[in-house]
């Protein structure tokens, strides 16, 4: 904008122009002052509000892996079916859900074994049903007796068989034994679910081995 000036000089008036500063730029700017702090709130609000959300869902699955959990209930029973027997040929243990556990697909869990003979197996393959047991029995030698099943369900109120482990309900895993898991040997068995921590169990296996004993 221009503003004349009027000045005596001589007798003459003279105008010099200047700059002026009007409402609407004034508005103009204020407005535009009033946008980036709203955009900049809004940014800090979005980065406050996926903070909030990522520690939420932290908190969740904390949760989630402490209520999944299962724990070992009862003895380890190790069995042996040979005439004459100088390994174990399977294992029994009862698996149940912490206190206040969740619901688990037993069908997902991973079971490996290793032993201090250097019998290893990272990962003991299931049975496609898990109450077929009939390799786990068997007193075979190769990696078809390396397999787990679920030998038995106690509490199972469910009239339609399912892999989901529930609360009050105690299953029982037979794991098959290599031929390593011989007489004063240490064995581990980590039981590792889809959600919750690993179970780890070591026994030792007798200077004596009889049909079933209990393992400690």
């Amino acid at each position: 904008m221009i503003i004349a000036k009027y000045s005596l000089n001589g007798g003459e008036v003279l105008k010099s122009p200047e700059n002026g500063f009007t409402g609407l730029e004034a508005a103009i700017v204020l407005i535009a002052f009033v946008v980036v702090a709203a955009v900049f709130s809004y940014v800090v609000l979005g980065a406050g509000f996926f903070t909030t959300q990522t520690a939420q869902a932290t908190v969740h699955t904390g949760v989630a892996q402490a209520s999944s959990s299962i724990e070992i209930v009862g003895n380890v029973m190790g069995v042996a079916v040979a005439s004459t027997p100088t390994r174990l040929t399977y294992i029994n243990t009862s698996v149940a859900l912490t206190a206040g556990g969740t619901p688990m697909d037993i069908q997902q869990m991973v079971i490996s074994y290793s032993d201090t003979a250097g019998g290893r197996n990272p990962n003991i393959s299931t049975n496609t049903d898990l109450s077929s047991c009939d390799h786990v029995f068997s007193d075979q030698t190769t990696s078809e007796n390396w397999r787990w099943c679920v030998s038995q369900k106690i509490n199972d109120l469910n009239t339609v068989p399912n892999g989901l482990l529930e609360p009050n309900e105690i299953w029982v895993l037979s794991i098959g034994m290599p031929p390593t898991a011989k007489v004063n040997k240490k064995i581990n068995v980590n039981f590792q679910p889809a959600v919750g921590a690993v179970i780890s169990l070591s026994r030792t296996v007798p200077g004596a081995i009889s049909p079933v004993q209990p393992l400690y």
